[in-house]
């Protein structure tokens, strides 16, 4: 049998196409005997665009390398400063579909926000997590073999520049913001560890049942 809850591995600064292809092959790997596992990490500077975006939502890319890869939406960057979380779980196992995975995600940063004393909210219609009409963290999943891999990406203490360089998730004119300028968190550790108790309790909701929020 799996652990019930996941391994978190905090794995610092990553290179982006490393990382992206060591989640497939571990979730082409997996197993019904396979745990779940939480990766939490940095990646160097990098447009991605999702299986049917448009490039045409890259305005300017300049040195920063554009990468295509299999999430759903549009463009996004990341960068150092930045919390981006892959949640590598057995979606079947923890009774989650698709819709369910993206509002988990949603809500955990919502609920971390709040603790901060931020306003923030989810919009239907344009996945992600918003701050007066600013967008904090964005959100890219791709499902296969019933397991999830790609995940969220929390804008913490980066660069914001690079945004300018895109159509943000498709959204021309788009504006972000990050935790830096909304409260008092300067580094990603911090905000991982802030975040990843409303991470498990979201995603883990129904294994926990009375038994609380699972231990990181």
């Amino acid at each position: 049998m799996p652990p019930p809850f996941p391994q978190v591995r905090r794995l610092g600064l990553q290179s982006y196409e490393p990382t992206w292809r060591a989640m497939q092959r571990f979730t082409d790997a997996r197993t019904a005997a396979t745990g779940d596992e939480i990766w939490l990490l940095e990646h160097p500077p990098v447009f991605t665009l999702g299986m049917n975006a448009d490039p045409a939502h890259v305005l300017a890319a300049a040195d920063i390398p554009v990468v295509r890869i299999d999430r759903g939406g549009q463009v996004t960057y990341h960068g150092p400063g930045q919390l981006v979380v892959y949640p590598l779980l057995d979606l079947r196992r923890a009774g989650l579909g698709v819709r369910d995975l993206v509002t988990a995600l949603e809500r955990s940063v919502i609920d971390y926000a709040g603790s901060l004393g931020i306003e923030a909210e989810s919009r239907r219609s344009a996945p992600g997590v918003y701050v007066a009409g600013r967008k904090l963290a964005s959100v890219g999943i791709r499902v296969r073999r019933g397991a999830s891999y790609h995940g969220i990406a929390l804008n913490v203490c980066n660069d914001l520049g690079p945004f300018a360089r895109i159509n943000p998730c498709g959204y021309a004119g788009l504006q972000m913001t990050r935790l830096a300028d909304l409260a008092a968190v300067d580094s990603v550790s911090a905000a991982a560890e802030g975040l990843l108790p409303h991470l498990l309790r979201h995603l883990y909701r129904r294994s926990c049942g009375t038994a609380g929020t699972p231990n990181p």
